[in-house]
Parts: C-alpha cells; structure tokens; sequence
C-alpha cells in the first residue's frame, strides 16, 4: 500500500501544478463572468449596488480587480439569481488519489 500512496501522491501534485492559477487570476476569473451576467441581464453596476446591497465601490473593485468578501460575492450572486451556483460549489469534487476514495470511507 505504501508504494502506491507515494505514487498517488506524485501524480496528485503532478496534476495540481499543472492546473494551478494564482488567487488573483481565479478571482478575475470570477469577476469577469459575474460582470458578463451582468451585461448580459442589462443591469448597471448601479442597479447591482442597489440590488445587492454591496456599494458601488466594492461592485467595482469587484469587477476591475477581482476583490471582495465572500459575504458580499453571495449577496452579488442571490441578487443575479445565480446563487445556485455558489450553493453547488464543491459539492462533487473529484478525487485526486487513491487515498482520498480510501478515506472518503472513513
């Protein structure tokens, strides 16, 4: 068993920096597709203030640097109506080793 662990071990860290991105890059990641839903549902930053009940500022911010607090990203989110996305996040992530199904069990 041992063997495999520091086989699956190699392979998980393998695929993790292969796919890594900075916090910064995921954050403007995030921004840029909230600001597109945004557009698209023809709602001005103003409106998703007032909506939202985040400020301006923080909207903003948000959508040029990708900051903001989780509390105010979820408000953001029920305001569009994709809180259901938030909701889903990590709930079927998939396993990176053998180990982790091993452990799921326990």
């Amino acid at each position: 068993m041992i063997k495999y662990q520091k086989w699956d071990k190699i392979l998980a860290m393998n695929i993790y920096h292969f796919n890594q991105k900075s916090p910064g890059e995921i954050n403007k990641l995030i921004a840029e597709r909230i600001r597109r839903i945004r557009k698209r549902r023809k709602i001005s930053q103003k409106k998703l203030s007032e909506k939202s009940g985040v400020s301006l500022g923080s909207v903003k911010r948000f959508e040029q640097e990708g900051e903001i607090s989780l509390i105010s990203l979820t408000k953001i989110a029920i305001a569009l109506e994709i809180h259901g996305e938030l909701e889903n996040l990590f709930e079927e992530v998939p396993f990176l080793s053998i180990v982790e199904i091993i452990n799921e069990g326990n």
